[in-house]
């Protein structure tokens, strides 16, 4: 591990984030219950984090998960409406907030690592918004789920982004305009999330998801990654004629060769991440 994560163990005085390291895994915990809101300390916290693992070569998957009852409720609504009385009215600070959360959320999409959400309670507005931009999401059957922005006369426009494009258009519209909680069975149903499962397994299960993941090659994970979303926002013929060159690049990768080979010869491939 190099030394920016090193000196990331645990968490740091007045710090909202904890993290740490361990085979191959990041954990990025929010640690400011009980809301875990996402102030704009609290995403700088977190981009630090991702940007950190972009960097280090031995971290293979994060983990984005929080301590207490709520995961995260979003916004830090007392830190938003103390700008209001600034000059412009808050407008500065509402713009450096939004901007700093979307490139957050783009961070985790970006990353070319795979970023599991373990959630255990409440995800609300950019809460739900942090779940649907995480490339997994594994929650305890306590979990639920809301965009409530409507509720306070504050659409959630920016969580919307995410929403949309892991669930349906009806889903989405369902949970945007009444605000009302999902739970997580219903958010299972909507693909929002993937699994459900018991609250004193989760940890258990996320891990094993993790240490799946870091068993494979992780040039293939970061080409596989990058394609997925690439691909999805393409026409039909232009997705294929993406992804048939993107295989034909992967296919020519050295670690490619080794795990064909491997198959072949009926062994365990050793990666090389190249």
């Amino acid at each position: 591990m190099t030394d920016t994560l090193a000196t990331k163990q645990g968490k740091a005085e007045g710090a909202y984030v904890a993290q740490a390291f361990k085979d191959g895994v990041l954990r990025l915990t929010l640690t400011n219950p009980p809301a875990n809101a996402l102030s704009l300390a609290t995403i700088a916290e977190l981009q630090h984090g991702l940007d950190a693992a972009y960097r280090d070569r031995e971290v293979r998957v994060v983990i984005i998960a929080a301590e207490g009852k709520v995961f995260c409720a979003g916004h830090d609504i007392k830190e938003l409406n103390a700008h209001r009385a600034d000059a412009d009215r808050g407008r500065a600070f509402f713009a450096q907030t939004m901007d700093a959360c979307a490139r957050l959320m783009q961070t985790i999409v970006g990353l070319p690592k795979p970023v599991i959400a373990e959630v255990d309670g409440m995800a609300t507005a950019a809460g739900c918004q942090l779940v649907a931009s995480c490339d997994l999401a594994i929650v305890s059957d306590h979990s639920t789920f809301a965009t409530p922005g409507v509720n306070i006369g504050l659409f959630c426009s920016t969580p919307m982004v995410a929403l949309s494009r892991n669930v349906s258009r009806k889903h989405a519209m369902e949970m945007l305009l009444t605000g009302e909680a999902i739970d997580a069975l219903r958010a299972r149903d909507f693909g929002l999330i993937n699994r459900v499962v018991p609250k004193e397994y989760l940890n258990q299960i996320v891990s094993k998801y993790a240490q799946t993941i870091v068993s494979k090659s992780p040039l293939t994970l970061k080409i596989g990654k990058e394609a997925f979303y690439r691909q999805a926002e393409m026409e039909l013929a232009d997705a294929y004629a993406y992804t048939s060159g993107v295989m034909v690049e992967n296919m020519l990768a050295r670690d490619a060769e080794e795990g064909m080979g491997a198959f072949v010869e009926k062994r365990t491939p050793e990666w090389k991440g190249e």
